[in-house]
Order: structure tokens, then sequence, then C-alpha cells
């Protein structure tokens, strides 16, 4: 079996080929790793995804390591944040997007 083929089946049978590939429009799909790249998966799917992917991403790597990726994010959309805090039932002061924003008020808000 060539390192290609072996690529290509690993690949094939990855989260990642199970996920929308043009949510790493900025990544070559062949080198991503689902092991070396969970924080870049994790963000891109709870930014951008739907929820059967984030179920799928939840599964494969467990609530635990979701949480303390997305906990240790410096920034999340407000959109999604308020997402996730109803979703893992989570105080808001534990993630560090919020607070960052705390320490860093905005002056005017128009």
């Amino acid at each position: 079996m060539t390192k290609r083929n072996y690529v290509q089946m690993n690949f094939r049978n990855s989260i990642i080929s199970k996920l929308e590939p043009g949510y790493f429009w900025d990544v070559d799909l062949s080198v991503l790793d689902e092991n070396s790249s969970s924080r870049l998966i994790i963000e891109r799917i709870f930014s951008l995804g739907k929820m059967d992917e984030m179920n799928l991403v939840i599964q494969f790597y467990g609530q635990e390591k979701i949480l303390n990726v997305l906990c240790n994010l410096p920034y999340i959309d407000p959109k999604t944040f308020n997402f996730i805090i109803k979703l893992f039932n989570k105080p808001a002061e534990e993630f560090k997007c919020f607070r960052r924003k705390q320490s860093n008020p905005q002056l005017w808000n128009s």
C-alpha cells in the first residue's frame, strides 16, 4: 500500500470526511489531522457548522475536550457564544472570550 493510498483510506474513515469541506477553506484537507488539529476543527464546527455536525464532533472528542477548547478560545462571536453556554449549561465567566471582553469594555457602543 502506497503512502497516498494510506492517507486516502484514513481520510475516508476520519471525522473530517464527514464534515463540510467548505469550513476548512484555508487548510489542505489531506494534511488535516483530527488529533493535532482538534482546536481548529472544534472552533470551525461550533462557529459555522450544523447541529448534526456538532453532535458528531461531541461524540468524537467528548464534551470535556470540547469545553476545554471552547473555554480557552480568545474570541467567539456573540451568537455562537450564547448558543454554547446554553448547550453546555456553563456560566459565561468560565470562558476566556467573556473575561477578555469584560476587561476591555468599549467606550462607545454604536
